[in-house]
């Protein structure tokens, strides 16, 4: 759920790209931030002039890959046990964890395989953990920062666009209601892109099942 309305004014009127890459780390960590107040404002403000579209989402999609690697290095060092007892912690709960949604986690990646690491990316519930079953699996580090930056991209290309069109069309005192009344539209357009990149997919596994 988006935060206050004056929340994400405050946010747009103090964010830059050191900012973007921060927050993007921290959403895209353990703990919880949703990057809807992030990515739009951003890319609102590169509608206005004030920052540059493609520096947002390089920015935001770096500091998605940084809290992803919090993750991953601290799932693989620390293990499943300490993982999920600390997930199962009360600091666990505060950061909206469980044992129960890392579980469902692993069992997504396990079911998918290592590709779910960039699809993962681009789910709800999901997309914050997939680098927890990533590391306690031991994923190599050079395919987890690939599919992890290409789902990350993805997923912030789809939040800079809803900001760029919000910006090109309402005036900056009505930005942070518009964002909230669309943010629907982030949902609908994660969903294009599942069933893009699912299509895609099962093309690509028949194609070498062909050969």
């Amino acid at each position: 759920m988006l935060e206050s309305l004056g929340f994400i004014q405050d946010i747009l009127h103090h964010l830059d790209y050191l900012w973007v890459t921060i927050l993007m780390a921290i959403e895209s960590s353990f703990i919880p931030f949703p990057s809807e107040v992030v990515v739009p404002p951003a890319a609102y403000k590169a509608a206005q002039g004030e920052m540059n579209i493609f520096l947002v989402v390089f920015f935001a999609t770096l500091g998605s890959d940084i809290g992803a690697l919090v993750n991953y290095y601290l799932a693989r060092y620390l293990g499943r046990p300490i993982v999920y007892k600390f997930a199962s912690s009360r600091l666990g709960r505060l950061c909206l964890l469980s044992a129960e949604k890392v579980e469902k986690a692993e069992g997504y990646f396990v079911k998918n395989g290592v590709t779910s690491t960039l699809v993962g990316r681009l789910v709800p519930g999901i997309r914050q953990l997939i680098s927890i079953p990533a590391g306690l699996a031991g994923m190599p580090i050079g395919r987890f920062l690939l599919y992890t930056t290409i789902g990350a991209g993805a997923w912030n290309i789809v939040l800079a666009l809803l900001g760029w069109f919000i910006g090109r069309t309402v005036p900056p005192e009505l930005f942070a209601e518009t964002i909230q009344r669309y943010s629907s539209a982030i949902g609908l357009g994660i969903v294009a892109l599942l069933v893009v990149v699912g299509i895609g997919y099962y093309l690509y596994k028949r194609n070498r099942k062909a050969k």
